[in-house]
């Protein structure tokens, strides 16, 4: 009865509200110091479309490295999971668009909607928005890139931004992302990383150097960060090679 509750709709609509204004109060509480700015305004001092690229562990505060007064609107690709269900919500609640699917192997995720989400993506982007990405979620390894985000940079031209934080007053999950949940009135650090150009023409074997290439240096802030703050510093999972996309 209890796991019917909490999957229940009015059950995570509620929540989800809780949880959006938690957040919204633990953002607006906490001293920030911003690192890399300059990228952040170049990329939305543009007219194009950008992706965004982050680890599943930082969703929770997100939502601050996005300036509102950029022309780009933001979305989040969420997986059709149940866990995605409730980070939909949640999204929703602080205005962020979704798109719902997978973004790791189109062929094999047709039925989570992959093809289909992959092009949503893509029509995003073209339209000139933002489109956010975790780009070791749904389900792991932590802190290691899947190609999803490159492809969708490749397909559009779009630049990917790449960002992490941390705070001085969090709990550190037990869980495969070892999630980060703020708590209020923290000093934090917003890092804001070198943006990656995927050439159009880019082949599998550059698409796997680029790859690492995003995963160095989202992993490099992301531990800037962890170090600014104190406590926890979140490392990757032992790299797992990764077998390069065939090509098209």
């Amino acid at each position: 009865m209890v796991k019917r509750l909490t999957r229940s709709a009015p059950f995570q609509i509620a929540v989800s509200w809780l949880l959006a204004r938690y957040m919204q109060f633990c953002a607006a509480t906490t001293r920030w110091e911003y690192r890399g700015r300059d990228h952040i305004q170049a990329l939305t001092g543009q007219s194009g479309g950008i992706v965004a690229a982050f680890w599943h562990s930082r969703i929770a505060l997100s939502f601050v490295a996005w300036p509102r007064s950029a022309p780009q609107k933001p979305a989040m690709l969420i997986s059709r999971s149940k866990e995605g269900d409730f980070i939909a919500r949640f999204a929703r609640q602080l205005d962020i668009a979704t798109i719902r699917g997978s973004s790791r192997n189109q062929r094999k995720d047709k039925g989570k909607g992959g093809m289909a989400a992959f092009r949503d993506m893509d029509r995003w982007v073209n339209d000139a928005n933002c489109m956010g990405m975790t780009i070791d979620g749904p389900r792991g390894p932590r802190q290691r890139a899947t190609m999803g985000a490159l492809r969708l940079a490749r397909s559009t031209g779009a630049p990917i931004m790449i960002f992490s934080w941390s705070v001085t007053h969090k709990h550190v999950a037990n869980s495969w992302d070892r999630f980060v949940l703020p708590l209020p009135f923290a000093r934090g650090v917003m890092i804001w990383g070198e943006p990656l150009v995927i050439p159009e023409a880019a082949d599998p074997d550059e698409m796997e150097r680029l790859r690492l290439v995003l995963e160095d240096r989202l992993n490099t802030i992301t531990r800037q960060a962890d170090e600014a703050c104190g406590g926890v510093v979140s490392e990757p999972e032992p790299a797992i090679p990764v077998q390069a996309e065939a090509t098209p």
